[in-house]
């Protein structure tokens, strides 16, 4: 039987109201957008749980189906600057159920493998671990579902939680070719989640840019075998959005850049300086994304990116910029010779895996003993975890933070301990603010190491909450 479909309205008819339905994509890179534009206008099409990294940005992607209002549950890792998800959230109208990236991405290739579940160390100590994440709001702001405890096992003297998997009755996901049987190759970034997805759903419903005779396709150029699709149409004319068009600056610009972009700056050259000559390191979202535009070039880094990117190098210029080219933060990125992609899942088992030497994350809160909060105010403010979680929890990773040393309203943001849910306990090797450079030393607490140009250690005194020792040779260097 062919499983080719005239229309992507044809393809998604019959999906039943109260499906579980897997979206591939990463931000608006590789989405299904044809697909969920057909779910859009099916009203029968309803009280979906969706299981995707984010949920794209208001009305685009799976922010069409919000506004629809035929999501009833989230399962994702981000929800990022989409406004209307996270307003939804807050206000009760949508559950969401928040998962670590590297989690999400291993559940769904664990559902597509017929793996009920699996121990890992991410999320140890958190309330990943003992619950408590909110699902769903009451009007009111009070919490009517929380997450549920995860189960713990021993292996080798270290704690693990166990994660149940994941899978779809339908999967729903975007290549850039398919031949006639249903085999997939993806461009660039744009594999990320499609490929577990793929694997995943009872139903995979694949669109694709190009659709090719059996046989055009190089049996090894092949990612997703054609056993694990169902059902392809073509995508429709629309045109690749990107979310967030990043370009390079050259340093004459800089100096005409707003002063909070200058300090980050300022913080982001200093944090560039911990890059080793082969070292493998990984940047989070936010500020750490500018380090790769401050790299030695003496030295070679390799850049790995959660969303399936080995070797990315600086933003591009605006005439080298491609849609499906993109970094963990959505933003338009180049890659270095020798540079490769690769799917969600098997990033996040380099990480898991501790083949990354370093991690640049961003931080709301520090405590004296390394522990970080970076991606929740409850009730108030939520991005996401992200992959962060998963990044703080892998064993041998060094994890800098770059951060501002104060909020907006002068409070301090290195405690004594936090007072936001936790991203990890313990992880914190090096905090690099805009006024001093501090080591968490293990079972001591933090020892200041450098100083910002014209910022003394009263002035970080007075700053930091908690107290903290001075190294011997602490001075002024960035």
């Amino acid at each position: 039987l062919s499983k080719l479909y005239p229309s992507a309205e044809k393809a998604v008819a019959d999906i039943p109201a109260g499906s579980t339905v897997l979206f591939g994509g990463f931000g608006l890179c590789g989405i299904p957008e044809t697909l969920i534009g057909a779910i859009a206008e099916n009203q029968r099409i309803s009280e979906l749980t969706a299981v995707s990294n984010n949920a794209g940005v208001d009305g685009v992607g799976l922010g069409k189906l919000l506004n629809t209002r035929q999501v009833k549950r989230m399962v994702s890792s981000y929800v990022g600057e989409n406004k209307e998800f996270a307003r939804q959230y807050l206000s009760g109208e949508l559950e969401v159920e928040l998962v670590p990236q590297g989690t999400l991405a291993e559940k769904i290739r664990a559902g597509g493998a017929g793996i009920p579940a699996f121990y890992t160390l991410t999320g140890i100590g958190t309330l990943v671990e003992t619950g408590g994440i909110p699902i769903k709001y009451q009007k009111d702001g009070n919490v009517e579902i929380f997450s549920a405890p995860r189960g713990a096992g021993v292996f080798n003297g270290k704690r693990y939680l166990m994660e149940q998997s994941i899978s779809g009755d339908f999967a729903l996901v975007k290549a850039w070719k398919a031949d006639e049987l249903g085999n997939l190759v993806f461009r660039a970034s744009a594999n990320n989640f499609n490929a577990p997805m793929a694997t995943a759903g009872k139903v995979t419903i694949v669109e694709a840019e190009e659709i090719v005779p059996v046989g055009e396709l190089q049996p090894d150029q092949i990612h997703i075998p054609g056993i694990h699709v169902h059902r392809i149409v073509k995508s429709g004319g629309y045109e690749k959005k990107i979310e967030k068009l990043t370009v390079r600056h050259d340093q004459a610009s800089e100096a005409g850049l707003p002063a909070a972009m200058q300090k980050r700056i300022r913080i982001i050259k200093r944090a560039a300086r911990e890059f080793k000559d082969g070292m493998y390191a990984n940047l989070g979202i936010g500020m750490p994304m500018l380090a790769s535009n401050y790299i030695d070039p003496g030295i070679t880094v390799h850049l790995q990116s959660e969303n399936g990117v080995l070797g990315l190098g600086p933003f591009p210029t605006k005439d080298k910029v491609d849609p499906d080219l993109i970094n963990a933060g959505k933003e338009t990125v180049t890659v270095q010779q020798g540079g490769s992609f690769f799917s969600s899942d098997a990033s996040f088992g380099m990480i898991r895996g501790s083949r990354v030497d370093m991690s640049i994350l961003g931080g709301m809160e520090v405590s004296q003993t390394g522990d970080l909060a970076n991606w929740i105010v409850p009730g108030k403010m939520v991005k996401g975890m992200g992959g962060a979680v998963d990044l703080v929890s892998a064993p041998g990773t060094r994890v800098v933070v770059t951060m501002d040393h104060c909020s907006k309203d002068g409070s301090p943001k290195i405690l004594k301990r936090c007072t936001l849910p936790l991203t990890g306990v313990g992880c914190v090797n090096r905090i690099i603010t805009d006024k001093c450079v501090f080591d968490v030393i293990p079972n001591k607490g933090l020892l200041l190491r450098e100083l910002a140009s014209g910022c003394s250690v009263d002035e970080v005194r007075a700053a930091t909450e908690c107290e903290f020792d001075v190294a011997s040779d602490a001075a002024e260097t960035y």
